[in-house]
């Protein structure tokens, strides 16, 4: 088993017409992330694109599943089987129009609330404790949940969530390092 490995996965729709749309927010992260280590996520492979690195010294699969949000699970399961990496080495980065635009919020718990992507990798799981990392982007305008988390970023919000994209990915370098406790005592508080 792969105990000093770590699977990080960002939720997102594959494609031109999904780039810098709300839904992509987990997507960006972790191509920001890998972009920090001069790393390209661009392999083809368990569905998805997916690239090897290290972050502060342990390593890393990233994976940028291109099953379309509401197949996550399926994309993230094969990466995990062929990695042997168990539930508690894995982090998810995903959007959430229940949380406020600029907030981040990290649990290794819990349901997959609404996002269907979590919901799929739920159902893969069967159990839920690895790491997640929920990026803000709410509240949402209106009652129009799937035509805003599928709408492009407008250029007046693109500064608190790209300032929210570089939280979660210090808070990703911090959880790799084995500082869990303290990346959840800097963000979660924050704004709170």
């Amino acid at each position: 088993m792969a105990r000093d490995r770590w699977l990080v996965v960002g939720l997102g729709n594959p494609g031109k017409r999904y780039e810098s749309t709300w839904h992509n927010a987990g997507r960006m992260a972790v191509e920001l992330l890998a972009d920090r280590y001069g790393i390209k996520v661009r392999k083809r492979r368990f569905r998805g694109l997916t690239a090897e690195g290290r972050i502060e010294g342990r390593g890393v699969r990233f994976l940028l599943p291109n099953t379309y949000m509401n197949l996550s699970g399926d994309s993230l399961i094969r990466a995990m089987a062929y990695e042997r990496i168990p539930l508690d080495r894995i982090i998810v980065l995903y959007d959430d129009f229940d949380l406020p635009l600029g907030r981040i919020r990290i649990r290794d718990q819990g349901s997959g609330g609404s996002h269907k992507g979590m919901k799929s990798i739920l159902s893969y799981l069967k159990q839920g404790q690895f790491v997640r990392i929920r990026i803000g982007i709410g509240p949402v305008p209106g009652d129009d949940i799937v035509t805003f988390v599928l709408s492009k970023i407008p250029a007046s919000a693109r500064d608190l969530l790209e300032a929210s994209l570089r939280d979660a990915c210090d808070a990703v370098e911090l959880i790799v390092s084995g500082q869990q406790q303290k990346a959840q005592e800097q963000f979660n508080k924050r704004g709170s």
